[in-house]
């Protein structure tokens, strides 16, 4: 390793721009490990990001929080599981980093940690040839489970904590707006819990047909159908829960329409920064409505079993991998709509 000295990362220098720059390799730190990126991918926050709209991305930026690869260097520290880092393994990462030693963190919400740091965010991330991360956020991937499947851990995770800060049980109903990667991966999570009657919303097509393949009980497609009247009519009064994965005024607005009387909403979409809503309706029937970021250590610890457990089949229509110098066109694509597939994985080696 003393020999490798540069490397290329995909660089977010602007707003709609990314570059491929050859930078210098990162040092492993004190209880670091130095990865060989083999898959990252593209998260909805890093599109806001790429369009300068996200303010915990400040240019120039290597994004990449979604990932997995193999260990080339570093101390010889615990990994999440206990077991020791050794060159050679693969892993995937839990790339939020909390203090440990704050109120929030002493109080295990680790995902609100008053100084918490984002790989791909306050530190460079994983759209690159290498990434140093702290050992103790390494997953060791087990034989046979691909890295691509791997860099899922992190989006289920955040879809793990939607559906448990949900409350939904398995005999009730629960509305999932948005089919993108975490609408989907809420639908997997739930499914998990053994929750049957699940509606999905969204307007394409193609998404919601992975959403049924999945185990939905029935899509509606908002290009064509009122979800507020869709539901009333399959579910008189509404569903118990909802959980907006879009985070548009209008799915937030139609939230509080679609749950019924007691019932709880759960915002996990951050499309737009604020939303007016209908506050004496929301008083009136007595809805919860509860925020959603990230996920704790459980949640990612149980998204990664669910994954090294098959939740995910090797066949994946609806992902797509692309060499990382196809990133910048890859970001393009997904911005304006016109990508085939709902996830893109950037293969890095």
């Amino acid at each position: 390793m003393s020999q490798l000295h540069e490397m290329e990362a995909l660089v977010w220098v602007g707003p709609g721009q990314m570059e491929m720059q050859r930078q210098a390799v990162p040092e492993a730190g004190a209880d670091e490990v130095l990865l060989a990126v083999r898959a990252a991918g593209i998260c909805g926050s890093e599109l806001s990001g790429y369009l300068g709209q996200n303010s915990l991305r400040t240019p120039p930026l290597v994004m990449g929080h979604e990932a997995a690869g193999s260990i080339v260097a570093g101390s010889e520290a615990s990994l999440a599981d206990g077991s020791v880092a050794r060159v050679g393994t693969r892993v995937t990462f839990n790339p939020l980093i909390a203090c440990e030693t704050c109120d929030r963190c002493m109080a295990g919400a680790t995902n609100l940690c008053r100084q918490r740091r984002l790989i791909g965010a306050h530190l460079p991330g994983a759209f690159a040839n290498y990434v140093t991360v702290p050992a103790r956020q390494c997953y060791a991937l087990p034989e046979g489970l691909s890295e691509t499947l791997a860099s899922l851990t992190e989006p289920l995770a955040c879809s793990m904590r939607a559906v448990s800060l949900s409350h939904a049980g398995p005999a009730q109903s629960l509305l999932i707006q948005g089919a993108g990667p975490i609408g989907l991966f809420c639908l997997i999570a739930a499914r998990a819990l053994g929750i049957e009657q699940i509606y999905v919303s969204d307007l394409a097509e193609s998404r919601l047909a992975v959403a049924r393949q999945w185990g939905a009980l029935e899509t509606i497609n908002v290009s064509q159908q009122s979800v507020d009247q869709y539901i009333q009519q399959r579910v008189p009064g509404g569903v118990d829960v909802v959980i907006d994965a879009v985070g548009a005024t209008v799915t937030r607005t139609q939230a509080l329409q679609a749950v019924v009387p007691g019932g709880r909403v759960v915002f996990i979409g951050l499309h737009d920064e604020a939303s007016p809503l209908a506050a004496n309706y929301l008083v009136r029937q007595e809805i919860t409505i509860t925020g959603c970021f990230a996920y704790k250590q459980a949640d990612f610890a149980r998204a990664f079993y669910l994954i090294t457990q098959g939740v995910f089949s090797a066949a994946t229509p609806w992902l797509e991998e692309r060499p990382l110098n196809a990133g910048a066109q890859a970001f393009a694509e997904l911005v304006s709509g016109q990508a085939a597939a709902t996830k893109i994985i950037l293969r890095v080696a």
